[in-house]
């Protein structure tokens, strides 16, 4: 019987060489001389975080853990990617980079000194500074951030994926990396804490995902003509001003307001996502006038108003809204704006050659059984209408049971279902 003994050596490299996690790699090295030296045509290492967990060293796990990375990274001929979520030091970071910097391209690191600027400690060089010696990288991940001055990183000039996951930096700073970024297709900045303005310029930019951290008052302009998809969370102030191409928009402010929103030509639009707690009603009507080709529409704003009150949205009218966004195909109402087309006089004057054409689904979140008459009228009138809708997902959220008319209107909406069982679903 054939073993994995038998195989001839360009075999053996080739199958090891997709293994990645360092506790196998590490064990393969122990078999035999024959498995150590296919092991080096390893491409990727991997050091998950419990990696030195039972590792005991007189010199500290620290320091022990700096030194047996180093080691395997050393054996390695040509490594090109490597991920360590263990614990390690800037110096230790510096040597592996030293040693096969120019070979990686893609770096992922859990950085872990977010609190090192509470307690006092400044790390020379930084782990933030010693990236720059991986020139060639193609993607870099970065976790648990904390960047006091700008790195002095030179153009990575194959670089087209950055992801900063938990980061502590200030505007400048910001502006630095992303500067030494300039070919990225791929950006994403979650949990980012200290930005309040923040100015992107990246020409090749396709994807990105933007999540401020803190009041959500911060202020973003994008010049980069080639986006297709953008995520932003936690700016009040947002312009971009090339979106002919953007197909995929989504955005939220959790802890603040959205004031302005500035786009350019939304007419490749197919997702719009708005979402937050407040948002001014000039910043509503401008999205949803430029959003006019929009396919899938996602709205969960809970108050409009310009100002610290919160207002309800105005009415708004049931046959215009769907006229100005013909193509709509999926929509996601949430309460508020729910409300704002069951106003009384919205489906007062419909013209008999009313439809919406290509409406297939509609999800609907009611949080209250006011004016009950008007949103069951509204509920009927989107399957009168609705030529092709094939689901409606009434969603019923926080509904106050001790008011008067919460079981009447829980009634009507049971009866509803039953009577279009076939497309009406309660949650």
């Amino acid at each position: 019987m054939a073993t994995i003994e038998s195989l001839p050596d360009a075999v053996l490299q080739y199958i090891l060489s997709h293994i990645s996690n360092a506790r196998d790699v590490a064990a393969c090295n122990c078999v035999s001389k024959r498995w150590r030296d296919a092991t080096t045509s390893v491409r990727a290492l991997y050091f998950p975080r419990s990696s030195f967990d039972n590792y005991s060293s007189s010199g500290g796990v620290g320091e022990a853990s700096d030194n047996i990375v180093r080691r395997m990274v050393s054996r390695v001929l040509r490594l090109e990617e490597l991920i360590v979520y263990s614990p390690f030091s800037p110096s230790g970071l510096a040597s592996w980079l030293s040693l096969v910097g120019l070979s990686l391209r893609q770096l992922e690191l859990r950085m872990d000194n977010l609190a090192a600027h509470n307690q006092g400690s400044h790390e020379t060089p930084s782990k933030s500074e010693c990236v720059g010696a991986a020139r060639n990288l193609e993607s870099l991940k970065l976790w648990g951030v904390l960047m006091v001055h700008s790195p002095k990183w030179d153009v990575f000039p194959n670089l087209k994926n950055l992801e900063v996951i938990g980061a502590r930096l200030e505007d400048h700073v910001l502006t630095a990396v992303l500067q030494a970024c300039p070919f990225l297709t791929r950006l994403l900045l979650l949990g980012c804490e200290g930005v309040r303005s923040i100015s992107i310029d990246l020409p090749y930019l396709e994807q990105c995902k933007l999540d401020f951290y803190g009041v959500g008052n911060c202020s973003l302009t994008l010049n980069s003509p080639k986006i297709e998809s953008l995520e932003i969370q936690g700016c009040s102030w947002i312009k971009v001003s090339e979106t002919k191409h953007l197909r995929n928009l989504s955005i939220s402010n959790s802890s603040g307001r959205v004031y302005m929103v500035d786009f350019g030509n939304l007419s490749a639009l197919e997702f719009l996502s708005m979402r937050g707690v407040q948002w001014c009603w000039d910043a509503i009507c401008r999205m949803l006038k430029l959003a006019s080709e929009v396919k899938h529409l996602y709205m969960k704003v809970e108050f409009t108003g310009d100002f610290e009150a919160l207002q309800p949205f105005p009415e708004i009218d049931f046959v215009d809204f769907f006229n100005s966004h013909q193509k709509l195909r999926k929509f996601d109402i949430h309460g508020a704006m729910f409300a704002a087309l069951c106003q009384k006089n919205s489906l007062k004057h419909v013209d008999s050659g009313f439809a919406i054409p290509f409406l297939e689904e509609v999800v609907i979140t009611v949080r209250s059984p006011l004016n009950a008459e008007q949103k069951m009228s509204t509920l009927e009138s989107l399957l009168k209408y609705g030529k092709s809708l094939r689901t409606m997902v009434i969603k019923i959220l926080e509904m106050k049971a001790c008011h008067n008319s919460t079981d009447d209107f829980f009634d009507e909406i049971c009866r509803f279902r039953y009577m279009n069982h076939n497309i009406v679903r309660i949650q």
